[in-house]
């Protein structure tokens, strides 16, 4: 080899050295005062309404729930509900006073922390701490080397939980999408939670259809967590549970849900989803009322089953 192939081999090998520093370097997890999102990064700086028009809104929502109040209460949430206060109408609607709203509201659990299976990822979901996951119930997926939609399966949620593990910038994993190739609904409860907590030692949200199907995940997630004492210390799953049918009328099936969950010591994520001109009004301010009466009737439900939780 000539001096000068001896050198240039010399430039061309510090520029591969340096070109590989700089992808080990980029490839290094950032520490937590370099990093763009981080958990708990504080919000709620952008606030479209004042304090008189959120006021508004409020009396607005405490009117529905106690002169229209809610259709189709099952017979254990017309139990839980009137033991707390709500009055059952011979029109068969259940209506909220303003005191029992009000009181439950005061009287909330305000610091809860979601835990994680790993405690590190442990969130706090209070004051204006913002977290960042996934959501959604996708039914097909898209082949990332041909393009081509294909209905998802439980190994793409697996696959999904396992990337949100190695994400620092998202916090918990809410279930992706549906498993398409699991012939029950019992099935797709029990593996869509199973490949969620073997995907991530993140939080994970997941939703169920019947009460024994909540049953049976709550004896798997014993399993995991090393006994139920374990799993009641640090739940580490929370039920997303849509028990409203918009609206302002009860869901069988989802009441019968969120009543073991919260027996069982499982968060639940309070779902209202009304649609603006359709199952709600279609004025953004008169959506708003609906969909916090809806939740909020929601919170009274959870806490009439075991307060402060």
């Amino acid at each position: 080899m000539s001096l000068d192939q001896s050198e240039g081999a010399s430039r061309d090998s510090g520029r591969r050295g340096g070109r590989d520093a700089r992808r080990s370097a980029r490839s290094q997890p950032l520490s937590d005062q370099d990093r763009p999102i981080w958990p708990g990064l504080p919000g709620g700086k952008f606030k479209v309404l004042n304090d008189a028009e959120i006021q508004k809104i409020h009396h607005a929502i405490l009117d529905v729930l106690e002169q229209i109040g809610f259709a189709d209460a099952i017979p254990s949430t017309i139990e839980y509900l009137t033991k707390v206060g709500a009055v059952m109408g011979e029109d068969g609607r259940m209506r909220f006073p303003r005191a029992l709203v009000e009181d439950t509201i005061a009287n909330a659990a305000r610091n809860f922390p979601l835990y994680a299976q790993d405690p590190r990822y442990d969130l706090n979901p209070w004051g204006t701490n913002v977290y960042y996951g996934t959501a959604g119930a996708a039914v097909n997926i898209v082949e990332p080397l041909t393009g081509e939609y294909r209905e998802s399966t439980v190994v793409d949620l697996y696959d999904c939980a396992r990337i949100v593990d190695s994400l620092d910038n998202i916090h918990f994993f809410q279930r992706t999408n549906v498993c398409r190739e699991l012939p029950s609904p019992r099935d797709l409860d029990i593996n869509t939670a199973y490949a969620s907590v073997m995907g991530t030692t993140k939080h994970v949200g997941t939703g169920m259809t019947h009460p024994d199907h909540v049953k049976e995940v709550l004896e798997m997630l014993h399993m995991v967590a090393g006994g139920e004492d374990k799993w009641r210390e640090r739940p580490f799953v929370s039920q997303s549970n849509c028990f409203v049918v918009p609206p302002l009328k009860f869901a069988e099936d989802a009441c019968r849900c969120l009543e073991v969950a919260v027996e069982g010591g499982m968060p639940v994520l309070l779902l209202s989803a009304g649609q603006a001109g359709a199952t709600a009004p279609a004025s953004l301010a008169g959506t708003v009322v609906q969909a916090v009466a809806e939740c909020l009737v929601g919170l009274i439900y959870v806490n009439a089953i075991k307060p402060g939780a």
